[in-house]
């Protein structure tokens, strides 16, 4: 029978604890044995409790709320480390706040004060890009995680992904494929992310033994479909001899399949292509399947809520920058 105005107490008497012993169960208090956590769970359930979030947060000095601002308008890399997060979290236990600067310092400010007058437990930043960001500092009372786009102090805790593993993973794949001169068509040379793609390439085919060469690397970039459109008709019309492409974002590959279209270029037959972010709205449906590096973002987003359990639990939070390997998702644009 449900009983709205049922209490605590109530939920204490019907599972035979104390008052304390009921709270410390429905807040998942370590030191309560798991019987006594069931015990109680279903006390609350058979008496339609529902455990008050202000109650909590007056007897354990949490809200139950970790805050997580971007400035990631499409939500392309917020979203995955949104849900991987939720998934670490647990969504009976945790409430996620989205709030989306926008790139705007101004809004990410207001966005800030917000999150102390709802007084979250703690705070991921999202970026969409690896290239180091300001640092919010330490003056606040909740702990920080920079996720993907890595704060610029070594003090913060960032969690990003290894762009020049990354790197040599494609160009290594690509070997083992009998692929043997390369044309890597990048996005913006000043990027960190390209940068370090470069370098993981380069480090591959030099200790390769020449097995793998590099026939062209484009000396402009742009995460664009036309960039990758246009930078492979431009191989094509200069005579570049190349049997893969390696391009910097799954957009540029999606511009350089149909570029290779035009041409009368058949992939993977004549010319293998493989690129990276592994956006299965992209990749997927693409005619070849693009075979494409997973840069593991929801399992950033995972990484990040473990790490901000414990600091929430009273653990340091680790400093410096923290890199997670990429995986390789072979698809058909490299098989043949």
């Amino acid at each position: 029978m449900r009983r709205p105005s049922s209490k605590l107490a109530d939920v204490a008497k019907l599972a035979g604890v104390s008052v304390a012993t009921a709270s410390k169960a429905l807040n998942d208090r370590k030191e309560v044995a798991p019987s006594t956590r069931l015990r109680v769970r279903e006390a609350a359930q058979q008496l339609a409790f529902v455990h008050n979030r202000q109650a909590r947060s007056l007897s354990t000095g949490r809200t139950g709320i970790v805050g997580l601002l971007t400035s990631d308008l499409e939500g392309r890399f917020s979203l995955p480390i949104l849900m991987g997060a939720e998934d670490a979290f647990g969504a009976e236990q945790t409430s996620i706040l989205l709030s989306d600067a926008r790139g705007d310092a101004v809004r990410e400010a207001r966005h800030l004060d917000t999150f102390v007058q709802q007084r979250i437990d703690a705070l991921m930043v999202v970026g969409s890009r690896t290239d180091p960001r300001r640092s919010l500092g330490s003056s606040y009372d909740f702990p920080i995680v920079y996720v993907y786009t890595p704060s610029e102090s070594s003090a913060d805790c960032s969690l990003t992904i290894d762009n020049v593993d990354a790197g040599f993973k494609v160009a290594e794949h690509l070997a083992m494929t009998g692929r043997r001169r390369v044309l890597h068509i990048t996005g913006p040379l000043g990027d960190t992310a390209a940068m370090d793609r470069a370098r993981g390439i380069d480090a591959f085919i030099a200790e390769s033994d020449a097995s793998l060469r590099l026939g062209h690397r484009t000396n402009y970039g742009e995460w664009s479909e036309r960039w990758g459109r246009s930078a492979a008709l431009m191989a094509i019309g200069q005579g570049v001899e190349f049997d893969a492409v390696i391009c910097d974002s799954d957009q540029i590959a999606r511009g350089a399949l149909d570029a290779f279209a035009a041409r009368g270029i058949t992939v993977p037959d004549e010319a293998a292509v493989a690129s990276f972010d592994n956006w299965e709205l992209l990749v997927a449906d693409a005619s070849p399947p693009i075979t494409s590096v997973d840069m593991k973002l929801a399992e950033l987003g995972r990484q990040a809520a473990r790490l901000l359990t414990d600091a929430i639990g009273g653990t340091p939070l680790p400093a410096g920058v923290h890199e997670t390997n990429a995986s390789l998702v072979v698809r058909g644009s490299t098989l043949r």
